[in-house]
């Protein structure tokens, strides 16, 4: 039997780093209040998160959705079960009306398992929502 201090020792030099949970950032704008318009949005802002990350399903703990309170045509997650995501534990918030804020924006947080550090996580901000983050776009141009 190993050791306490043996079983959380980090892995010799060359071999996979450790996996930690990671939170991945996301935001997307959407043209109209539209349920089709929200679900192919944020279908699209997901896919590129987990393809910029490495992400698999199996590696997504949970799923944190906000919205601008000027969108409310349909649930983001119902975009993310229609990919499949049955089983990754979903919640909708409705973002803080701020004004002159960005309007018809989804926003995402979602925590994942990875061995990534957080200066390699790659988030993403896409069309209008780039202006966000603009630091993070430049990084990654659509």
């Amino acid at each position: 039997m190993d050791s306490p201090a043996e079983a959380v020792s980090p892995p010799p030099c060359g071999e996979r780093r450790r996996m930690k949970m990671r939170g991945i950032r996301g935001a997307i704008t959407v043209d109209a209040d539209e349920a089709q318009s929200i679900l192919d949005a944020t279908k699209r802002l997901l896919t590129e998160m987990t393809e910029r990350n490495g992400v698999e399903l199996d590696d997504i703990a949970s799923v944190l959705f906000s919205m601008t309170p000027d969108l409310h045509a349909a649930f983001p997650a119902l975009g993310a079960r229609e990919m499949g995501w049955v089983y990754v534990p979903m919640l909708h918030f409705t973002e803080i009306d701020v004004p002159r804020s960005m309007p018809r924006c989804i926003r995402v947080l979602m925590h994942v398992e990875t061995d990534r550090t957080q200066q390699e996580v790659e988030h993403a901000y896409l069309d209008g929502a780039r202006e966000l983050r603009p630091d993070i776009a430049a990084k990654n141009p659509q």
